[in-house]
């Protein structure tokens, strides 16, 4: 008797999802655990795998469908052969046409994103030296087989090749060409656009700019940086932990701006769950750091690189990224001299941190070289007056120029 394949159960934020990738065929053999779809929804890619060994005995929803929560995708087959599936025709012809996987390809377990990246360049995956937990290949992985020289398959040519959309041309271009590419826009992506189209159309937004000396705060991670390694087992120690702590500190001393809109009323909130925006492919993502205040800066940090790592594997959950009630954001890192970060609704403020750079500065009468920060408050002003938020971001530059002040919460 055939079983059902589900979509997992999508949180209340999360009203539907989308079929992005079929990594089985009906009729092809799958073994238990295995991946066999991934559902993209506004949040994060959710990964089905198969309930048992068996195959997939028909797809009810192909790619590109939409799906609701709990929704049947496919019946599943357990213990069958693919002989035994009704559309076991067409994977043999295609097994035919595809150039064949060792035995030990299959069993690897790729990251969505490598996957993808391994099938766009026609890469044998078994020849891929693994990093990931439990010898999962990340795309990282991939991207260092690629530059390692290992030269991409050439792909065979399939029957259907006629049929299909160009490719984009290469980048030696005759003269007078004018190439363009059209791809559907992502969930993720079109979640980030609309919401923060919204928040610039709900939100009464402005910007206050301070810069700060990292000179102190250098000089401080420059001493310790070794034995805090060490005291902590590889956790590095970086900047931004400093940031989260002093915005804590700061959020203590002005409600308003850990607090959030809802219609007519003013939320404040006793807790300080702080977002740290991470880039990934897919788009930008907040994962929360939950009692931010309760954290200190070795759990910031090794906090931070494993979201940073989930981001990168696509293994967010929604959970990671659902609530904040404050958000950072560290254009730094890209080389962003200066910006103005757009709120995360139904935040009411975001802290953006830009490049150091060394700039001459007058201290006590001198011209000094001194490594400088550009810092930017973006707020809503309907429940942050421009005192307040002045306020907010020299309190934050007062405590990372003297880091000893946010030990002492002074």
């Amino acid at each position: 008797m055939a079983k059902e394949i589900k979509a997992p159960t999508f949180p209340e934020s999360v009203a539907d999802g989308v079929i992005a990738t079929w990594h089985k065929k009906p009729g092809e053999p799958v073994k238990r655990d295995e991946l066999i779809v991934d559902i993209e929804t506004d949040k994060v890619v959710l990964e089905v795998v198969a309930p048992n060994d068996g195959v997939i005995e028909k797809v009810l929803k192909e790619e590109g469908e939409t799906v609701l929560s709990e929704e049947v995708i496919a019946f599943f087959k357990e213990g069958a052969v693919a002989s035994e599936a009704p559309a076991a025709e067409a994977p043999k012809a295609a097994e035919q046409a595809a150039p064949a996987q060792s035995a030990a390809a299959q069993d690897l377990v790729l990251s969505p994103s490598a996957r993808k990246l391994a099938e766009e360049n026609n890469l044998d995956v078994a020849q891929i030296q693994a990093s990931g937990k439990g010898g999962r290949i990340t795309k990282e992985d991939v991207l260092a087989h690629l530059s390692g020289g290992a030269a991409a398959k050439p792909a065979p040519a399939a029957p259907a090749a006629a049929s299909e959309a160009p490719k984009m041309p290469a980048l030696q271009l005759q003269s007078g060409e004018r190439p363009e590419k059209r791809v559907p826009m992502t969930r993720l992506r079109a979640s980030i656009a609309r919401r923060l189209v919204e928040a610039q159309q709900n939100a009464a937004m402005l910007t206050t700019f301070n810069e700060v000396n990292m000179k102190p705060l250098m000089d401080l991670r420059a001493k310790y940086k070794d034995v805090f390694e060490k005291r902590h087992n590889g956790t590095r120690l970086g900047f931004m932990s400093f940031f989260v702590k002093a915005a804590v500190e700061a959020l203590k001393r002005f409600p308003a701006v850990n607090a959030s809109i809802d219609g007519n009323d003013m939320v404040y909130h006793g807790y300080f769950d702080v977002g740290v925006a991470v880039s990934s492919d897919r788009g930008l993502v907040v994962p929360v750091l939950r009692n931010a205040d309760s954290m200190g800066l070795a759990d910031i940090e090794g906090a931070i690189r494993e979201y940073g790592q989930k981001a990168r594997d696509g293994k967010l959950g929604i959970d990671d990224m659902t609530g904040g009630t404050f958000t950072i954001s560290n254009g730094g890192v890209f080389g962003s001299l200066m910006s103005t970060p757009i709120l995360n609704p139904p935040q009411t403020a975001i802290l953006g941190m830009h490049k150091i750079q060394e700039r001459p500065m007058a201290v006590d009468g001198q011209v000094v070289i001194l490594p400088m920060m550009y810092l930017a408050l973006s707020y809503d002003h309907r429940m942050i007056d421009g005192k307040e938020a002045v306020q907010f971001l020299v309190t934050i530059k007062e405590l990372i120029e003297d880091p000893a002040r946010i030990l002492l919460e002074v």
